[in-house]
C-alpha cells in the first residue's frame, strides 16, 4: 500500500485565526514545524507617529503573538520529554509487550503540552536522522467520549484522513486500514489524550480498552497517555485496569508552589509581553498574587497574563498592573478558589 500523506502547503488566508487541530495529520506537521518568532516593538516615538491603519494593523499582530499559547520549560515538561525518550528508545527492539506512559493530574497544569511537546522533539529527531522520508513518526489522538471500539478506530482513521473510510466500514476494517498504514510509515509513538474518558468500570470503557490494547499489540510503536486524575477515572478497574497499571509508568502533574520554580515561570511569561509602557519586573513582583490567583496552575496563568497583555493593547494603557489583573476573569476553578478566599478574607 502506498501511504499517500498530505503535502505542507503554506497557510492561506485566516489560517492564523484559524488553525487546524493536531487531531489531523496536516494539523499535526503544522504544530511541529511552526516556528516561534520573537515579535519585535517598534520605538516609542514610531508607535506614537503611526496613523490609524497602521496602527491597527501593528495592534493585530501584537495581539496575534499574545494570543498564542507560549511553551514554557516547566518541570513537567522536561520529566515527560525525559521519560518519554527513555521509553521509546527502551521499547525500540521490543517484540513483545511494550512499556507506556501515563501522565495524570489536575486541570491545567501542563499535561496535553506536555504531551504534545513529548511528540514534537520526537518527530523533529526522527526527521532529522531520516530526512526527506514519508514517515508518519507521531500520531496523537484524543479518546472519545462516551467511546466504542469503532469511535476509537475513526480517531486514529480520522488523523491520518483516510479516504476509503465509509460509515459503513465496522470497526476490523478500519482498524486493519491503520494499523497498515502506521506500520509501513514506521509510526513509533501514539499519544493518546483526555484518556480519563475511558471508564472501565462500564461496558463500552471495557471494549475501548480491549481495542486500545489490541492497538498496542499490533503497533510497534509507544503508548503514551494523559488524563485528568486517570487513577480515579476507573482506568485502573479490575482485570484490564491491573494490566495497563502493569504496562504504564505513572507520572503526576500538579499545581506548582511558590517558590523559586513559580517565580521563574512567572518571569518567563513575562518575557513574551510586547507592550510599549510596561515596567519589566512588574509580575515577578506579583508572584505571590499570581499565585493566589491561579492557585499554582500554569495553564490558568498563562490564560491570565495573556488575557492582560491583550486588554492592554485594546484599553491602550500597554502596562498591567495588580488592579488590572483583578478585574479580569479567568477559568471557573480559579476564580471560584480565589474569590471564596478573598470574600472569606
Amino acid at each position: 500500500m502506498v501511504v499517500n500523506t498530505p503535502d505542507k502547503q503554506e497557510p492561506g488566508p485566516g489560517d492564523n485565526e484559524r488553525a487546524e487541530p493536531p487531531t489531523s495529520l496536516s494539523g499535526w506537521r503544522r504544530f511541529v514545524e511552526k516556528d516561534v518568532t520573537d515579535f519585535e516593538l517598534v520605538s516609542l516615538e514610531r508607535w506614537e507617529g503611526m496613523d490609524d491603519d497602521e496602527r491597527t494593523a501593528y495592534d493585530e499582530a501584537r495581539i496575534d503573538h499574545h494570543s498564542e499559547l507560549q511553551v514554557v520549560r516547566t518541570s513537567t515538561v522536561r520529566e515527560v520529554a525525559h521519560q518519554g525518550r527513555l521509553l521509546t528508545l527502551l521499547n525500540r527492539r521490543e517484540e513483545g509487550a511494550r512499556r507506556g506512559l501515563i501522565i495524570s493530574g489536575e486541570r491545567t497544569t501542563g499535561k496535553t503540552t506536555a504531551l504534545k511537546q513529548l511528540g514534537r522533539l520526537h518527530e523533529l529527531r526522527v526527521r532529522q536522522r531520516y530526512p526527506g522520508g514519508r514517515r508518519i513518526p507521531v500520531v496523537y489522538v484524543t479518546a472519545p467520549p462516551k467511546g466504542s471500539a469503532r469511535k476509537l478506530a475513526m480517531e486514529f482513521a480520522r488523523f491520518l484522513g483516510l479516504p476509503s473510510i465509509t460509515p459503513r466500514a465496522n470497526t476490523t476494517d478500519v482498524t486493519n486500514a491503520v494499523c497498515q498504514i502506521l506500520i509501513e510509515a514506521r509510526t513509533d509513538l501514539v499519544l493518546v489524550d483526555e484518556i480519563h474518558l475511558m471508564n472501565l468500570a462500564t461496558t463500552a470503557g471495557e471494549e475501548l480498552s480491549d481495542h486500545l490494547k489490541y492497538f498496542t499489540e499490533h503497533l510497534p510503536a509507544t503508548f503514551i497517555y494523559a488524563g485528568i486524575d486517570v487513577e480515579h477515572s476507573g482506568l485502573f478497574t479490575g482485570i484490564r485496569g491491573d494490566q495497563i497499571a502493569g504496562r504504564c509508568t505513572l507520572l503526576h502533574t500538579g499545581p506548582f508552589p511558590k517558590g523559586p520554580e513559580w517565580e521563574g515561570l512567572v518571569a518567563q511569561m513575562e518575557a513574551t509581553l510586547r507592550l510599549h509602557h510596561y515596567k519589566p519586573g512588574t509580575l515577578v513582583e506579583l508572584a505571590d498574587y499570581l499565585h493566589q490567583r491561579t492557585g499554582g496552575m500554569i495553564g490558568s496563568l498563562s490564560h491570565l497574563i495573556r488575557l492582560a497583555a491583550i486588554s492592554a493593547i485594546l484599553d491602550g494603557s500597554e502596562r498591567v498592573t495588580r488592579r488590572q489583573l483583578h478585574k479580569l476573569r479567568v477559568d471557573h476553578a480559579s476564580e471560584r478558589d480565589y474569590r471564596g478566599e478573598a470574600e472569606a478574607g
